[in-house]
């Protein structure tokens, strides 16, 4: 588990030199968790080296004591006082204003958890990358064998090509759990960025999924007067009741209004975070529609090989992707990219004509089959 939280930030400065994935994919194992760790540290730095929430309380509670318990029993604050105007309804702070024994609270116990959330939720991006490396097991690497370096010798290049080609051609129609699991990684990338969205909407009190389109509606707006939907979510003063015992043995109630430093870092990490998995749901929506054009029509395959084998021949790529399934058409896809452009012309090439022999002989024994059973 360890590892999977860790791995992200180790993936992100390392340079691989084989793709197994593409673009969309990659913003989710590289990009995202890579920000999410970023953010975490950052939250965890101010919450442990600086002063996340600071009360200003009685003096006969002391400070440090008032300051621990708000933070560690949460805090609250008044959703009526947030349609009053500040400095003239009696309420000199966004939701906070005098007690009424009918009053209505919101209280506010995520920000403690902030930064583990963030480290965790590094690791649920990173879980279907490390899925689908376990199943991949090195296979795509095993096959290029360098051939993504353009300086090869000619005889060393056909070799290896060859050996390729062989490969494909005795393993045609085989590969249909492989491109499987691939394609279960993406819907689990899919799957994961939604859940994420519904997992903070919870997390955040119900307020993360319109939080936005609604920061975007009130932007504009005088902020004396305005509704702030950043402010209703995360609050910079809030209120914390503290119970101790009198003089006389009586349980007296002291309020204290905490100011939560911390929330002004909160508020710029979870908008931003509302845009990247807004836009990220939406690229890999796209990226799933992609693919089932893929899977479903063959002239997509074709287009989509002719165009990342540019400078292969037409006639043999026609030729192959005519002839190979899609799970097949995944494997070359891969290849192209993890392959040198010419060594990929002379590996097409190896292949169309391993292809064409194959063919020949199935077509040549059915002939033989034929002319036996006539006789």
């Amino acid at each position: 588990m360890f590892y999977m939280l860790v791995a992200p930030l180790h993936r992100a400065v390392k340079i691989n030199r084989i793709v197994l994935d593409n673009q969309i994919f990659r913003l989710h194992y590289k990009a995202t968790s890579l920000l999410l760790l970023m953010f975490s540290i950052l939250v965890t730095s101010t919450q442990y080296f600086g002063d996340p929430i600071d009360c200003i309380q009685h003096d006969s509670v002391p400070a440090n004591v008032i300051r621990t318990f708000c933070w560690i029993h949460s805090t609250f604050n008044i959703p009526a006082a947030f349609n009053a105007t500040v400095g003239i309804d009696g309420v000199p702070h966004p939701g906070i204003q005098k007690y009424t024994p009918d009053e209505v609270r919101r209280y506010y116990g995520y920000y403690q958890w902030v930064c583990m959330v963030l480290f965790l939720q590094a690791g649920c991006f990173y879980v279907p990358r490390y899925l689908w490396k376990c199943y991949e097991q090195g296979l795509i690497r095993s096959l290029v064998q360098d051939l993504d370096c353009p300086i090869k010798e000619n005889a060393e290049v056909c070799k290896k090509t060859e050996v390729i080609a062989r490969y494909v051609r005795n393993h045609l129609n085989m590969h249909g759990r492989y491109f499987g699991w691939y394609v279960t990684a993406e819907v689990l990338n899919f799957v994961n960025v939604l859940g994420q969205i519904l997992l903070t909407d919870a997390f955040l009190g119900n307020m993360f999924t319109t939080f936005g389109t609604d920061v975007l509606n009130h932007h504009n707006e005088d902020p004396d007067v305005r509704n702030d939907p950043m402010i209703w979510v995360f609050p910079r003063i809030t209120k914390c009741s503290f119970h101790l015992y009198g003089s006389s043995g009586d349980v007296q109630k002291h309020d204290a209004l905490c100011l939560l430093a911390q929330n002004i870092i909160n508020e710029k990490i979870y908008i931003f975070l509302w845009f990247w998995w807004v836009l990220l749901a939406t690229l890999t929506g796209v990226e799933l529609i992609y693919r089932l054009m893929t899977i479903l029509l063959p002239k997509v395959r074709e287009v989509i090989l002719r165009y990342r084998a540019r400078m292969a021949d037409r006639r043999m790529l026609e030729m192959v992707s005519k002839r190979v399934s899609t799970s097949d058409w995944f494997l070359l896809d891969l290849l192209c990219k993890n392959m040198n452009p010419v060594h990929y012309r002379i590996f097409i090439n190896e292949l169309a004509k391993s292809l064409e022999d194959e063919y020949g002989k199935r077509l040549l024994a059915g002939v033989d089959t034929s002319n036996t059973s006539t006789v």
